[in-house]
C-alpha cells in the first residue's frame, strides 16, 4: 500500500539511537515529507555504548563518535533541533508544545524518549560533591574530569550491573582506586547466572578493583573535600567521586500525559504503533511483544533501538506485513574481555557451561530443552552458533555442548 508523504510531517521526539536511525530509515523507505528531530541534549546524536568505555578515558566527542556525519542531515533533509524539550503532546490537534511555548504540528509522531538514570534518595546525596550518573556524554566528561582533578582518585561505583562494571574497568585505566558496592549478593544478579557473576567479580578483583556485595547504602556524608558512603552494616567508604549505576527510569511522562497506553513502558504493536494510529514509539521506552519468547519485553539495547526503528519506518511509509521479530543481542567490554549475549535468559531452569580455556567460555541457558540465551566470553563462535540455534529453535544435546573434543559446528550438538 503506497502512502503519499510529500506534504506530510513526521516529528520524532528523541535523537538517540532509536529516534535518529528512524529518521534516516524513513528516507530510505521513501518518506518524502518533512522529518523533524527534537532532543533536549545539545550534542549532535552520538553513540552511547562507548560512554562507559572509551569516552571515560579519551577526549570529548569526535566526528567518529557521531551516529551519522553532520552533513548527512543536510543531504537527506532531516531537520535536527537540539537543546529543545518537548513539554506536551496534543493528540486531538496533532501538535507538540515545546519548552519555549511554540508548537509544531505533525501528521505522524514518533516517541523515542528512552530512559534516564535512577537517582537513589539517600540521606546526604543532595549535598554530596562529585556525584554523577552514567547516561550522557556530559556525564562521562564530568566523571573523567572529576577523577583526573582529584588528588587520591578514589571512586565508589554504586551498582554492580553492566554500566557500573564497565565504568569501573574504564576508570581503572586512569589510575583510580575503585570500590564497587552492590546491594545484592552478587554482581549482575538479574541478568546472568552465578558463574558469570563470579567470573566478572574475579576479573575486576584481579585488576585491583574491590567488588563488595550485600552492601545496602543508607547515607552519604560530605566531608572536607571528599564524601563518605555509609552502609547499613556499619561499613564506610571514603571517596572523591561517586558514580551511580543503579538502574534507569523509563521516560514515559509525555506519553502518559497524552493518554497513551503505558505498561512497563509505552505499549506498542508489532510495527511500533501505539494505541493512537498517528503515534509510534521506538527504543528503550517501549514495551513490545516478542513473537519468539511469546511475551512482552522492554529492552535497553542498541540492537532493539535500531531494529525497531527500521520496522516502524517501514510501517509509517505504508509497507504491508511489517512485524518486529528480532532476537535480542547485547555486548559488554571490560578489560581484555568481550562478552556477547544473544537471547533472553529470563525463566531459565538449567545452565550448561562450555570452557574453551583461559578467559574463553560460554554459558548456555535452557528452559527444559529449549535454548533461551547464550553468554559468550571471548568466543564469538558460541555467540554466532547460539544465535542460529535460538532462531531455528533447534533442539541440541546439552551433554555435547560441554565436550570440547567435539568440533564447534552446528551438526556437532544434535
Amino acid at each position: 500500500m503506497a502512502v503519499l508523504t510529500q506534504s506530510k510531517v513526521c516529528v520524532v521526539i528523541g535523537a538517540s539511537h532509536a529516534g535518529t536511525n528512524l529518521a534516516f530509515a524513513l528516507r530510505k523507505e521513501g518518506w518524502e515529507g518533512a522529518v523533524i528531530l527534537f532532543d533536549a541534549d545539545k550534542e549532535f546524536p552520538y553513540h552511547r555504548p562507548p560512554l562507559s568505555k572509551t569516552y571515560l578515558t579519551s577526549e570529548e566527542i569526535t566526528e567518529r563518535s557521531l551516529l551519522f556525519p553532520k552533513e548527512r542531515y543536510i543531504d537527506e533533509d532531516i531537520v535536527l533541533k537540539l537543546g529543545i524539550e518537548v513539554k506536551h503532546i496534543n493528540r486531538k490537534g496533532r501538535f507538540i508544545t515545546l519548552d519555549d511555548g511554540s508548537i509544531q504540528s505533525y501528521d505522524t509522531l514518533v516517541i523515542a524518549t528512552g530512559a534516564r538514570p535512577f537517582i537513589p534518595l539517600l540521606k546526604g546525596m543532595d549535598v554530596a560533591q562529585n556525584v554523577f550518573p552514567m547516561r550522557t556524554a556530559e556525564d562521562a566528561s564530568n566523571i573523567r574530569k572529576a577523577v583526573n582533578s582529584s588528588k587520591q582518585k578514589r571512586v565508589v561505583v554504586i551498582g554492580g550491573g553492566y554500566i557500573g562494571l564497565e565504568t569501573a574497568a574504564s576508570l581503572s585505566k586512569l589510575g583510580a582506586k575503585i570500590v564497587v558496592l552492590e546491594k545484592e549478593d552478587r554482581v549482575l544478579p538479574r541478568v546472568t547466572a552465578r558463574v558469570m557473576s563470579d567470573f566478572f567479580t574475579e576479573l575486576h578483583q584481579s585488576n585491583g578493583i574491590a567488588i563488595l556485595t550485600n552492601k545496602n547504602i543508607t547515607s552519604v556524608k560530605q566531608n572536607d573535600g571528599y564524601n563518605t558512603v555509609i552502609c547499613d552494616d556499619g561499613s564506610e567508604y571514603k571517596t572523591d567521586v561517586i558514580v551511580l549505576g543503579v538502574g534507569i527510569q523509563v521516560n514515559t511522562e509525555l506519553a502518559k500525559d497524552a493518554g497513551l497506553a503505558i505498561e512497563n513502558g509505552i505499549q506498542v504493536d508489532e510495527t511500533g504503533k501505539t494505541n493512537d494510529k498517528f503515534i509510534y514509539s521506538v527504543g528503550d521506552c517501549t514495551n513490545h511483544f516478542n513473537p519468539h519468547y511469546k511475551r512482552y519485553v522492554r529492552l535497553e539495547s542498541v540492537q532493539n533501538a535500531l531494529d525497531q526503528a527500521k520496522t516502524a519506518a517501514k510501517a509509517i511509509c505504508g509497507q504491508d506485513n511489517v512485524v518486529y521479530d528480532s532476537i535480542p543481542w547485547f555486548w559488554s567490554d571490560q578489560f581484555d574481555v568481550k562478552l556477547q549475549i544473544v537471547g533472553l535468559s529470563s525463566g531459565y531452569d538449567d545452565v550448561v557451561i562450555r570452557r574453551e580455556g583461559g578467559k574463553s567460555f560460554s554459558v548456555w541457558y535452557f528452559k527444559e530443552d529449549e535454548l533461551l540465551a547464550v553468554d559468550a566470553v571471548n568466543f564469538a563462535k558460541a555467540y554466532i552458533l547460539g544465535t542460529n540455534f535460538i532462531v531455528s529453535r533447534q533442539r541440541i544435546d546439552k551433554s555435547k555442548i560441554v565436550d570440547i573434543n567435539l568440533p564447534f559446528k552446528p551438526n556437532s550438538f544434535n
